[in-house]
């Protein structure tokens, strides 16, 4: 490379340095000065690791700079002075960090009253957590010594920049031994405590925001370094504090007591969420193959449920009467009632606790009727589908539990399997009481059908119905000791066991002979499953250590996967091309009639519009041939009913 043998220009810098007078600004206005402060310019450092250049550059990030300049400039320097106090030059670290005077200027800012600068604050945070993550023990005991420095931190939280800095302190420290003392130190200046009390209808939206954000990252955080750290038995001050059922009941108690604020509701709930998750959200079906053996299911505990369950009656009586909202107006037209985030939240919910399969919480749903009233929800706002897709978990959630012959856990840390009883109950209410399947699937879809029959629009939760009607089918096929499914659907009364047995028929029938019926629609619908197949394996290519693996070095970096894939790609779609183009040669194709007249194109005669109807039926013979291509690939959630093979 050319740098080897220096054989570039002398920079302006260098020129500037050679200056007696040369000032701190001067140097700033240059465009390579990061980089020759990174290339280890060591006239550049020397002048920089001043203590007059230092305490000017900490000034520049933590206080407004002159109103007069042109706003594009204003920050100008402020921002580079930030990218030469975090650039990782070890020189640079050792004199801020090691000097507490500096220090104490750059804590300064957070004395300030609030509304920081937002701008500013990220400077701040940005340049703290460096020194945090490269002076970790001289930066750690200078805030221990400072005076309720969470507190300091808490009064600003309305900057999310604040909540960054939080986080820093948390995943950012090593060893492992000095990450604990920081844990313990947090957890002792009770950090869970004061952001749950940030969630609260009395504080803004944003602080609410950034609190509820700070605890989810908290929790995954905690969870994620206890997975990682297993040979470690220290347990995580913060998660276990944020566990304890009285932290989760004053977050409850914030969210309903006194007057209802969806704000708060919605970030609340999002911490709940989160407690519940046995795993971290990702991509579905896409799995890092370097983080195999890892990552291991969380479990909840005992203690989260137990708070939760208490206040299950204020989650029902949310969904039946939500903070008020102003009327909407919608494609589908004008919308009086709008479902909003609240109860979008409080339906995530119920499907997360089901999916616990704790028996208290089973049967504390069933005795408020909640299922049966989240499938109102469901047929009364028809195009909601964000609605929609949590109910279907919800009913999935039940259908789905797993056999386990009355066996439990006693253990009180782990949430309880559900007994016999339990599983018996769940799905006896939704046959019987809910009325899955007469008043809710077949009713619907016949509903649809008048609807659609009369020139109407399909309902929207109609690839939903079909679903949760497949989830059914397939529990009822696949159970072989306990036929309970199977059974309920017996035990209903004859008309409704015919017209139950005749949907499944001709939803299949309708679905086959859908995909059959015109080559077209195989060639079309094979692009579009291959397109999906193959944007899932580049998620897939694109795993967590991607960039840390990433190179410039040409002999590593390999295409033989890529290009394998798309060979197959190319070689699949020439085989459906080929099916296509067989199938159609053997089609009978109208010869021409020599027997007919030539046609005088110039003669004047009496128009036949005839001729032009029959055309105008072949060309809209293949426009309703796409619009039934774009319907099934619209639709493609509306798969078949039984194990035909086309769940796609």
């Amino acid at each position: 490379m050319f740098w080897k043998f220096d054989l570039h220009n002398s920079s302006q810098i260098e020129k500037l340095l050679e200056k007696e007078d040369v000032t701190l600004q001067e140097l700033l206005d240059e465009e390579d000065v990061l980089q020759e402060c990174k290339a280890q310019n060591q006239r550049l450092l020397l002048f920089l690791s001043r203590d007059s250049s230092m305490l000017d550059l900490l000034n520049l990030i933590t206080h407004e700079p002159p109103a007069d300049r042109e706003e594009r400039l204003r920050y100008k320097f402020a921002n580079v002075a930030c990218e030469l106090l975090t650039c990782d030059v070890s020189l640079i670290n050792d004199k801020v960090g090691g000097d507490e005077s500096l220090l104490n200027t750059l804590y300064s800012f957070l004395e300030q009253t609030p509304p920081l600068n937002p701008l500013l604050a990220s400077f701040f945070s940005k340049t703290f957590g460096n020194l945090i993550t490269r002076k970790t023990e001289q930066v750690i005991g200078f805030l221990k010594k400072k005076e309720d420095f969470i507190g300091q931190v808490l009064k600003h939280l309305d900057t999310s920049a604040m909540m960054d800095l939080v986080l820093r302190l948390i995943s950012s420290v090593e060893p492992v031994c000095l990450r604990q003392e920081v844990l313990t130190w947090l957890n002792d200046e009770r950090l869970i405590q004061r952001l749950i009390e940030l969630i609260h209808p009395h504080s803004d939206s944003e602080r609410q925001s950034n609190a509820s954000q700070a605890l989810c990252d908290i929790i995954r955080l905690s969870r994620d370094q206890a997975s990682v750290l297993q040979e470690t038995s220290e347990t995580d001050p913060l998660l276990t504090t944020h566990e304890l059922q009285q932290s989760i009941d004053v977050l409850l108690k914030n969210m309903f007591e006194g007057e209802k604020s969806e704000v708060c509701i919605v970030n609340g709930t999002q911490v709940l969420l989160t407690l519940l998750e046995t795993r971290r959200p990702c991509v579905e079906q896409v799995i890092d193959p370097c983080s195999q053996g890892l990552e291991k299911p969380y479990t909840v505990n005992n203690s989260i449920l137990m708070a939760i369950q208490t206040h299950l009656k204020h989650f029902h009586h949310l969904l039946l009467n939500p903070p008020k909202k102003c009327v909407m107006l919608t494609t589908m037209g004008i919308l009086e009632e709008p479902f909003g985030n609240a109860r979008l939240h409080g339906s995530r919910l119920m499907a997360a606790l089901l999916y616990t399969r704790a028996p208290r919480i089973h049967h504390e749903l069933c005795q408020l009727n909640m299922i049966n009233l989240l499938l109102d929800l469901f047929f009364k706002f028809s195009w909601n589908n964000f609605l929609h897709i949590q109910v279907e978990h919800c009913v999935s959630a039940i259908l789905n539990q797993p056999t386990t012959n009355g066996k439990t856990h006693d253990s009180p840390d782990q949430i309880q399997l559900e007994t016999k009883d339990t599983q018996n109950s769940d799905k006896s209410d939704m046959f019987t009481h809910c009325d899955l399947i007469k008043h809710r699937i077949l009713d619907a879809w016949e509903e649809n059908d008048k609807t659609q029959e009369a020139g109407g629009m399909r309902k929207g939760y109609m690839g939903h119905i079909t679903r949760i009607a497949n989830t059914v089918v397939q529990n009822a096929e696949r159970e072989q000791e306990q036929t309970q499914i199977s059974q309920l659907i017996k035990d209903l009364p004859e008309d409704y066991k015919a017209r139950w047995e005749q949907f499944v028929n001709e939803t299949n029938k309708k679905n086959t002979a859908d995909l059959n019926d015109t080559p077209q629609i195989i060639f079309f619908i094979s692009i579009f499953l291959l397109t999906q197949v193959f944007s899932d394996y580049q998620i897939q290519e694109m795993s967590a250590n991607f960039v840390d693996q990433f190179g410039l070095n040409d002999d590593e970096f390999g295409e033989h996967d890529s290009t394998t894939f798309l060979t197959l790609l190319v070689s699949l779609l020439s085989q459906v091309s080929s099916a296509i183009f067989e199938t159609r040669t053997k089609e009978r194709i109208r010869p021409f009639d020599d027997a007919e007249e030539e046609e005088d194109i110039w003669e004047d005669k009496e128009i036949n519009y005839a001729t032009q109807v029959k055309a105008r039926s072949r060309f809209m013979k293949h426009t309703h041939t796409h619009a039934r291509i774009h319907t099934l690939i619209s639709h493609s959630s509306d798969c078949c009913l039984s194990s035909v093979g086309l769940d796609w």
